[in-house]
């Protein structure tokens, strides 16, 4: 796992984001278990408070449950919900292209043929 300090991006949110992704990608799978919430945070050199935050986006998101005395683990994800989450994380990348494309100037017509142009890749 990789944090970056400097990112605008807050710690808690790059772990979560970093465990969801291997959870959509079927890297952890439902019964896999994440490490203790202390484990995390010793070996991440943050704060436990950070680690419990990114543990708690991910439950309140259904992809992990906490066991009471064993940890957290990966839920079992059905087709549905994984393409729900795939569709969250596109329609926030496709937000991000937007709003890129109005600083750059670009007409909606030029980002339409772009989106094309890179789906014919």
């Amino acid at each position: 796992m990789k944090i970056y300090q400097n990112s605008k991006e807050p710690i808690y949110k790059q772990i979560s984001d970093q465990f969801k992704e291997k959870i959509l990608k079927g890297e952890l799978k439902g019964g896999d278990f994440l490490p203790s919430i202390r484990q995390l945070a010793a070996d991440l050199r943050i704060s436990v408070i950070t680690t419990m935050k990114a543990y708690k986006i991910l439950e309140e998101e259904g992809l992990i449950t906490s066991q009471q005395g064993k940890g957290y683990y990966i839920n079992e994800q059905d087709d549905e919900m994984v393409r729900e989450q795939h569709l969250r994380m596109l329609e926030q990348h496709l937000l991000n292209a937007i709003q890129c494309s109005k600083i750059a100037k670009v007409s909606e017509e030029e980002l339409v043929d772009m989106l094309k142009a890179l789906i014919e890749i």
